[in-house]
């Protein structure tokens, strides 16, 4: 069976946004590949600097996973930093990775567009990425289409080192989900922690509705025919319960007669159904702290176990290993 691989940043609240977009569709690949999902720590702290978030963030994602339904039994559930071996690998290839391709990254273009403040870090961020995919030998990853470069750039890095060495590293293929539509926040923009406009997972049944009656729309009147999929309340009803089930929704307020409020409440009654069950297993992780260390360090050990006997082949090639 082939590998997949996915991460995920724990900067912060996990949110309907990471859950539709990447969540949902990464667990879904369980029945087709052997998985491995990694919370990726290091990668978090380019923005995130308090030791003690970091922790509450990792703890509040691993939690979010399990309870979504991951089988750490079935799927490998780890930190990236129990892994010492991606590092090692990414100081490697590096060493193959030239200037010109890093200049190319559009999130470090992004940053200087944006006058940030850009550390070696995110400069190089490409390269810890590409060392969490290949110290594994994963088969596919899956990436959104924003972010099909970063899955280019580990390409080149695997061929120009395997060039050197030979074929030690597998060259990944990527998973778009063409599907997966751009998820939009309570302000209509793209659903972001940066923009503020998140409905975080697992909020009580109470905040999540009045949460979701803040999503921005237009005053058409509501006896008035009004276009559903211009509108970012229907647009998360629709990826949340699905076209089919959607449609009933979308012929009324086309019709008229029917306000956006009827939509908000029909987004909140299909976000608690979806969620009420997976919201009480996750404040249950959330109470047994030391239950939910012990399926990471496994994780983390089993993650250890896959990439050594690559990592030693590496050693032994580069010359930093007999």
């Amino acid at each position: 069976m082939k590998t997949a691989l996915t991460g995920i940043k724990p900067s912060g609240v996990p949110h309907l946004g990471n859950y539709l977009g990447m969540i949902r569709p990464a667990l879904a690949l369980t029945a087709s590949y052997r998985c491995l999902y990694f919370i990726a720590d290091y990668h978090a702290l380019t923005t995130l600097h308090n030791g003690a978030e970091l922790r509450a963030n990792t703890a509040a994602l691993a939690a979010t996973w399990l309870a979504l339904g991951l089988d750490p039994e079935r799927a490998l559930l780890y930190r990236q930093s129990d892994v010492p071996e991606v590092m090692e690998l990414a100081w490697i290839l590096s060493c193959f990775t030239s200037k010109g391709l890093l200049d190319r990254a559009h999130a470090y273009k992004d940053a200087l567009a944006q006058n940030r403040d850009i550390t070696a870090a995110v400069y190089t961020y490409p390269v810890l990425m590409a060392a969490d995919i290949l110290a594994f030998g994963a088969d596919v990853v899956p990436v959104g289409r924003d972010q099909k470069q970063h899955l280019e750039m580990c390409r080149d890095i695997a061929v120009r080192f395997n060039h050197v060495y030979g074929d030690l590293l597998v060259v990944p293929e990527p998973v778009i989900r063409e599907d997966v539509e751009t998820i939009p926040g309570l302000d209509g923009r793209k659903m972001s922690k940066s923009y503020g406009n998140t409905i975080p997972m697992f909020l009580p049944a109470a905040q999540l509705r009045k949460l979701v009656m803040r999503i921005q729309t237009d005053s058409t009147p509501v006896a008035e025919p009004k276009d559903p999929g211009a509108a970012a309340v229907f647009q998360l009803y629709r990826q949340v319960v699905g076209r089919e089930q959607a449609a009933p929704l979308a012929a009324r307020v086309r019709a008229g007669g029917t306000g956006w409020a009827a939509a908000k409440e029909a987004l909140a009654e299909a976000l608690e159904a979806a969620w009420a069950e997976p919201r009480a297993r996750y404040e249950a992780w959330r109470q047994d702290a030391s239950g939910l260390e012990a399926v990471l360090r496994r994780g983390g050990e089993r993650a250890r176990e896959l990439a050594g006997p690559r990592m030693r082949a590496i050693r032994r090639a580069v010359g930093t290993e007999v």
